[in-house]
C-alpha cells in the first residue's frame, strides 16, 4: 500500500470537504476551523496506521468535528438561555460586573473543557441526552448501545462535571 501525502488528499478533497463542513456548520468561519481541526486530525491518525479509504476517513473525522461544534454551540446556547433577562439587561447596558462576566466566562470554559475530557461515547451519550434532549432509549438506539450503558455513561459523565466543576453542576 503506498504512503498518503497529507497534500495529495488536500488536493483532492479540500474544496469538498470545505463545502461539506460549510453545510454541516452553516458558518465560513466555523468551516475553516472545523477544515483545519479534520486535516490536523487526520495528520495524527496517519502517524499511528495504515488507512485503507483516506478519503472516507477524512470525511468520517469531519463528520465527527462537525458534530463536536454544533454540540459545544448547542450547549453554550443553553447555558446562557440560563441567563435571566435582567442579567442580560445588566450585560447590554454594561452595568453587570466585570468580575462576574469573567467568572461566567471561566465557569463555560471549565463545562466545556470537562466535557471535552468526556471519553468519545460517554461524551456522545451525554450531549445528545442533555444537549439534544432524546431519552435514555432514543440515545441508546442511536448508538447502538444498551438503555443501562447509555445510563452508565451519563453517571459518569454528571459525576466527572461535577467534580471538574464544582457547584456550577
Amino acid at each position: 500500500m503506498q504512503p498518503i501525502s497529507i497534500d495529495a488528499l488536500h488536493r483532492g478533497d479540500g474544496v469538498k470537504l470545505r463545502r461539506f463542513l460549510a453545510r454541516r456548520l452553516g458558518n465560513p468561519a466555523d468551516a475553516a476551523d472545523a477544515h483545519q481541526e479534520t486535516y490536523l486530525l487526520m495528520l495524527a491518525a496517519l502517524s499511528r496506521t495504515t488507512i485503507e479509504q483516506p478519503s472516507a476517513f477524512l470525511f468520517q473525522i469531519a463528520s465527527n468535528v462537525a458534530r463536536r461544534m454544533r454540540n459545544r454551540q448547542r450547549l453554550e446556547g443553553t447555558i446562557f438561555q440560563a441567563v435571566g433577562d435582567d442579567d442580560w439587561a445588566g450585560l447590554a447596558d454594561g452595568h453587570a460586573l466585570p468580575e462576574r462576566q469573567a467568572m461566567a466566562r471561566q465557569e463555560l470554559r471549565r463545562l466545556a473543557e470537562a466535557i471535552d475530557d468526556l471519553p468519545p461515547r460517554c461524551r456522545e451519550a451525554f450531549l445528545l441526552a442533555r444537549i439534544d434532549g432524546l431519552s435514555n432509549g432514543e440515545v441508546a438506539a442511536r448508538l447502538g448501545i444498551s438503555r443501562n450503558m447509555v445510563e452508565k455513561h451519563l453517571i459518569k459523565a454528571l459525576l466527572h462535571c461535577r467534580r471538574r466543576c464544582g457547584d456550577l453542576f
